[in-house]
């Protein structure tokens, strides 16, 4: 369709790109907000309006960020069986070094996390969920400080605010990396 549309001469590729992001983006948030709003409140996190709606803003976020990931694929590619087979391999790559499955990640494969999104989406939702401070009921009687629990000591609770912005670099560099994909496309 990307061809045919480019070849009639109607409209430049930037209009075709950025008004397909954004009439896309109701229809993709959709379902990961309704997803938010039901296990939210199953999953008994805090029962805190601002920190439920900031844990839906991480997710919807992070929905931005892989969808990102997959338009890049998809544009270098061309191929739909080439491309979902990258994404799939990438993205179970991206959770398995993201720290929320397995904690105990291989020295010579820890560098991965750091280009994982769900790392730093995982990261976020637990610092909106807990902070340093905070305690928990580590056996009966005995008061644990959160930052100390073993899998959230691996992730950490601070340098939030540069989480967010390096997501904010894969979003926009992701896109970039599919706008620049889709422009060698003749």
């Amino acid at each position: 369709m990307l061809i045919k549309e480019r070849s009639s001469g109607m409209y430049r590729l930037s209009s075709y790109f950025l008004a397909r992001t954004i009439g896309d983006l109701p229809l993709e948030l959709a379902l990961p907000t309704a997803f938010v709003f039901i296990i939210y409140w199953m999953g008994g996190l805090k029962p805190d309006p601002a920190t439920f709606i900031l844990s839906l803003l991480v997710v919807l976020y992070s929905v931005l960020v892989s969808q990102s990931l997959g338009l890049a694929f998809g544009a270098i590619l061309m191929e739909i069986k080439q491309a979902t087979t990258l994404a799939s391999v990438t993205t179970l790559v991206f959770l398995i070094a993201g720290g929320y499955y397995v904690q105990q990640i291989p020295p010579f494969i820890v560098w991965l996390k750091y280009l994982s999104y769900s790392y730093y989406c995982y990261k976020l939702l637990l610092g909106v969920q807990y902070t340093e401070d905070d305690f928990y009921e580590c056996s009966k009687g005995v008061m644990c400080k959160v930052a100390d629990f073993p899998p959230i000591k691996s992730i950490g609770l601070n340098h939030l605010w540069a989480d967010v912005c390096i997501m904010a670099l894969m979003l926009v560099g992701y896109r970039l990396i599919a706008y620049l994909a889709l422009h060698r496309v003749r």
